[in-house]
């Protein structure tokens, strides 16, 4: 009996925790970064306009990051809106890109780009949920533009990991580039199908 409610008391603080931290982070307002958002490599490599979002103190190689990891497929899985499904995804995305730019600044290389690797991800997953909003009737252009800028922002981003990553994990990184690439092209054909500007890509014919 008291082993039951020993295992009860866990799970009950550990859902605690978990929704604690949901709600907490509940908000999709981009805030003020911590990350750089000037080039962390040389001159050539183009600036985009875009504030990416502050992490948390929580990156993947703490041991608290599977709660935080958690926390986010809780956090998507129980949304049911397409177009705020869609906005997670790209938080979830912005956000594992400025981890593993930290990653590498603290010399944890294979962390790092497992991190960037599997949040570029995200940025396909935020493609498909707009489609199914924009599908349903929802206006979405307020946040294609955003996605489209964030894209452009990742491509940056990239380039200044090829600069920072060792030598073996420079194709992973380029392998992983084309998640920036085909977010940016469907929603830059989605603002032009809108009659709505698009921001420009400097990395265009790359």
């Amino acid at each position: 009996m008291k082993k039951i409610i020993l295992v009860l008391g866990i799970c009950t603080l550990a859902f605690v925790i978990l929704f604690i931290s949901i709600f907490d982070s509940s908000s999709i307002t981009y805030s003020l970064s911590k990350a750089p958002n000037q080039p962390i490599g040389g001159p050539d490599v183009p600036k985009i306009n875009y504030t990416l979002p502050y992490t948390g103190r929580v990156l993947p190689d703490s041991p608290f990051w599977s709660l935080k990891a958690l926390r986010d497929k809780v956090w998507f899985g129980i949304t049911p809106s397409h177009l705020r499904r869609a906005q997670l995804a790209l938080l979830f995305a912005d956000k594992r890109i400025v981890m593993s730019v930290k990653l590498f600044e603290k010399g944890e290389p294979e962390i790092a780009i497992s991190t960037y690797t599997k949040g570029e991800k995200y940025l396909a997953i935020a493609a498909n949920e707009e489609l199914l909003a924009r599908a349903g009737g929802m206006d979405t252009s307020g946040f294609l533009e955003r996605l489209a800028t964030s894209a452009l922002k990742h491509r940056q981003i990239s380039e200044d990991l090829m600069r920072m990553a060792p030598e073996d994990a420079r194709p992973l990184i380029v392998k992983s580039e084309k998640y920036a690439t085909e977010a940016f092209e469907a929603a830059r054909n989605a603002l032009n199908s809108k009659g709505l500007p698009v921001p420009n890509n400097p990395f265009d014919g790359d």
